[in-house]
C-alpha cells in the first residue's frame, strides 16, 4: 500500500513563496508518478504540477508555468517539492500530493483518476 506523507503550505501574501514536499513510499514500484492538485472553492479540481521520478517529462498547468517548478530530494527520489514562488490570489488552494505506480501519461493535462493514492492536503492562502 502506497502511503504519502505532505508537509508545507501555510499562508503567504502576494509575490511570497512556499514550498509543498510529498513522499511517497510502501509500494512495489521503486519509482511513481507524483504531482499535485488543486480545488478551490468553486471550482474544478486542477492539476498543478506532474512527474514521474524516474525521469521523464514534467507537467505544469499554464496557469502556474514559470512560478512553480518540481523538484526531486538528493537522497530520495521519491521524495518530491513543489517551489511556488511569485504566488498569486487565484492560487490560493487545498493542494493534494497524488501517485501512482503507473508511469506517467497524459494528454492534455493529467488525470486525477489516473492516481490511485492521495495525500491528506495542504492548505496554500495567497493574501494581498
Amino acid at each position: 500500500q502506497v502511503q504519502l506523507v505532505e508537509s508545507g503550505g501555510g499562508s503567504v501574501q502576494a509575490g511570497g513563496s512556499l514550498r509543498l514536499s510529498c513522499t511517497a513510499s510502501g509500494g512495489t514500484s521503486s519509482s511513481y508518478c507524483m504531482g499535485w492538485f488543486r480545488t478551490a472553492q468553486g471550482t474544478e479540481r486542477e492539476a498543478v504540477a506532474a512527474t514521474y521520478t524516474n525521469g521523464g517529462s514534467q507537467y505544469y498547468a499554464p496557469s502556474v508555468q514559470g512560478r512553480f517548478r518540481i523538484s526531486q530530494d538528493n537522497a530520495d527520489k521519491n521524495t518530491l517539492y513543489l517551489q511556488m514562488d511569485s504566488l498569486k490570489r487565484e492560487d490560493t488552494a487545498l493542494y493534494y500530493c497524488a501517485a501512482d505506480e503507473a508511469p506517467c501519461w497524459w494528454v492534455g493535462s493529467p488525470d486525477a483518476q489516473h492516481f490511485a493514492y492521495w495525500g491528506q492536503g495542504a492548505q496554500v492562502t495567497v493574501s494581498s
